[in-house]
């Protein structure tokens, strides 16, 4: 599965990006904010990583702004379960900070998320990354009033994260994403 966006073009991982993502997701202020578990350091973790089976329902994919000069490595955004829900992650690699890739990233997955079937998605906020409750808020989540632990694999401690909750058939976030009929993107499967 692919989705093109205005400036980014979000698609699975290849065997031919493991160099550069190994790289992007070593640094330690990508890994100190992932709500998940440890992203792959090693090269050879990173082809485990790749070569995972996916349910297609939860789809995961690199960020890769279209530039000029060639494709650049923006960041990782998908979707994953945690207990009983449908939860969203991304990364954004420091050097694209403060760029609006997250906003776009996340107004296009959730979109996808609807196509998909999902009615409902969360994400998590660590107290000290106001950026993702920004991204969050500007994309048609609205936070839930509720706090869980979760353990950082990036700081080594667990860490309360506020619960956001994106309701993908309310006017809210319909309004949030755009019409879907005219959102910037074009999915295909692949």
């Amino acid at each position: 599965m692919f989705v093109r966006t205005e400036r980014l073009f979000l698609r699975p991982g290849w065997p031919e990006d493991v160099d550069e993502l190994v790289e992007a997701i070593s640094d330690e202020a990508v890994q100190r904010n992932l709500g998940v578990g440890e992203l792959p350091r090693s090269t050879r973790a990173m082809r485990d990583y790749l070569s995972r089976p996916r349910d297609p329902r939860l789809p995961h994919f690199f960020m890769y702004l279209r530039a000029p000069g060639g494709p650049k490595l923006v960041g990782g955004i998908g979707l994953g379960r945690i207990e009983d829900e449908v939860e969203l992650g991304y990364w954004i690699a420091p050097a694209h900070r403060g760029r609006g890739f997250a906003r776009e990233a996340v107004r296009a997955v959730l979109a996808q998320a609807r196509s998909l079937g999902h009615r409902r998605v969360v994400a998590s906020q660590f107290a000290d990354n106001p950026a993702t409750r920004d991204v969050l808020e500007e994309t048609g989540f609205s936070d839930s009033g509720n706090e869980r632990e979760r353990f950082s694999e990036g700081r080594g401690v667990p860490v309360r994260a506020r619960i956001y909750v994106a309701n993908l058939t309310d006017r809210p976030f319909l309004h949030a994403v755009g019409s879907l009929s005219s959102a910037p993107f074009a999915s295909a499967n692949g």
